[in-house]
């Protein structure tokens, strides 16, 4: 009788896209991706998504409802995007810490920053979601946009966000998600792995880095699954709303 491959409690962790990796290589794997994407970070994100994740940000953002004397991480948060928008609707008087593992995200983020006349109230943080190099308790609001999926070992990293936050605290995830209506499932599918490896090809000049990021989408667990898990890792009251036809999805939980 034929061997069954044990099921893992981080079955992600074995892929990279559809590529079946060792789970230890893929920290790695994805840092060199971003460390090759982060110059067109921003431009490929309009191209993608045909400027929508400005609008999805600014709904995350108004569902987050960040306040001045709060103290906000952004997780995965490189570019800026999510911090910026918290720093602006807090009129500067926020403590928001941007985290990510990708050193190269962070100096487009803190250009960005610069460009916009921001030399305060922004903290920029190298440190890997599965083990975030902060004490226990310390936020009120923690953030993560497009950058589960890309996250070694999910229930790690959302135990980490529930470590890090103060109890009433508050957990935000928006993620593309394969779980979008039924009517445009095929066509998501085929948009996300025959379009957009061929936009990262002809501009960016890198397919293979968006032939990932297309295929990690597909990998990424459903609405509900998501929500259970964050439940196990101690972040009550999980909920999502769809966007734009579950093509993006927020997920919000409370550290109670």
């Amino acid at each position: 009788m034929p061997a069954t491959r044990r099921k893992t409690a981080n079955p992600e962790a074995e892929w990279f896209g559809f590529r079946r990796i060792k789970p230890e290589d893929k920290t790695g794997l994805v840092r060199n991706v971003f460390a090759s994407v982060a110059g067109n970070y921003d431009l490929m994100n309009d191209l993608m998504s045909g400027g929508l994740h400005r609008l999805w940000k600014d709904t995350l953002v108004r569902r987050m409802n960040p306040k001045p004397g709060q103290k906000l991480l952004d997780v995965a948060g490189g570019t800026g995007d999510i911090a910026l928008r918290c720093h602006r609707r807090t009129h500067g008087e926020a403590d928001i810490t941007v985290c990510d593992i990708n050193p190269a995200m962070l100096e487009q983020g803190k250009a960005k920053a610069l460009d916009h006349g921001i030399m305060q109230g922004l903290t920029w943080v190298t440190g890997n979601a599965e083990e975030l190099p902060f004490p226990d308790r310390s936020f009120d609001t923690y953030s993560i946009a497009f950058g589960l999926r890309n996250v070694t070992r999910i229930d790690a990293a959302l135990r980490e966000a529930a470590r890090v936050l103060k109890p009433g605290g508050r957990f935000f995830c928006m993620e593309f998600s394969p779980g979008v209506t039924p009517a445009l499932k095929p066509f998501y599918d085929a948009y996300c792995l025959n379009v957009l490896p061929v936009l990262g090809q002809f501009v960016a000049k890198d397919r293979d880095s968006y032939q990932y990021l297309a295929e990690s989408i597909l990998k990424f667990p459903p609405q509900e699954p998501l929500a259970k898990r964050m439940e196990q890792a101690g972040l009550s009251r999980a909920k999502w709303t769809d966007l734009t036809g579950g093509i993006a999805v927020i997920h919000e939980g409370w550290r109670l």
